[in-house]
C-alpha cells in the first residue's frame, strides 16, 4: 500500500488521489478489509470537524489493543500531545478500568486516592436514590445530598 501510493505521489498525484489509487489496488490483491477501511477512517477524520487531537484520540483509543500502547501513541507526536493523551486516557481507562493502567504509572501519581475517591463519587451518584443515605453517610456528604 505504501509503495503504490509513494509511487502515486512521486508522479504528480496529490495524496488523496495516491489513496484513491492505494484503495484501488488493494481491493483487487487483498482479501482482508482493514487496511482499506483504516485509510477510511483516516480520510473521515481528516475531513471532519474535529480538532486534530481529539481525532488522534479517537483513533488510539480504536486501534490499541492495550492501555499502554494507546496511551503511549497519543502521546508521541508534535501536536497537542497532552490533549491527545488525556483524552485518549479517559476514552480507554472508561473501557478497560483502573486496572488496565500500568502500575508503575499509578504509582507516582500525586493525589490518586482523591482522584479515585472523586471517581467512584460519580460512579455512585447515577445511581443514587435518597433511600440510599443511610447505607454510606460519608458518601452522601461528599455528595452533597439531601436526605
Amino acid at each position: 500500500m505504501a509503495a503504490v501510493l509513494v509511487q502515486a505521489l512521486v508522479e504528480g498525484a496529490s495524496l488523496k488521489e495516491g489513496l484513491r489509487v492505494a484503495k484501488m489496488v488493494l481491493e483487487e490483491r487483498i482479501e482482508r478489509e482493514e487496511i482499506p477501511q483504516a485509510i477510511e477512517t483516516a480520510e473521515e477524520l481528516a475531513d471532519s470537524t474535529l480538532v486534530p487531537h481529539k481525532a488522534i484520540s479517537l483513533y488510539c483509543a480504536l486501534v490499541a489493543p492495550i492501555f499502554r500502547q494507546g496511551a503511549i501513541l497519543s502521546v508521541n507526536h508534535d501536536g497537542d500531545s497532552d490533549s491527545a493523551g488525556s483524552i485518549t486516557g479517559n476514552l480507554l481507562g472508561a473501557i478497560h478500568g483502573v486496572k488496565a493502567i500500568p502500575a508503575e504509572w499509578l504509582e507516582p501519581l500525586e493525589l490518586r486516592e482523591v482522584i479515585a475517591e472523586m471517581a467512584e463519587d460519580l460512579c455512585i451518584s447515577r445511581y443514587w436514590k435518597p433511600e440510599d443515605a443511610g447505607e454510606n453517610r460519608e458518601v452522601a456528604d461528599r455528595l452533597g445530598k439531601k436526605y
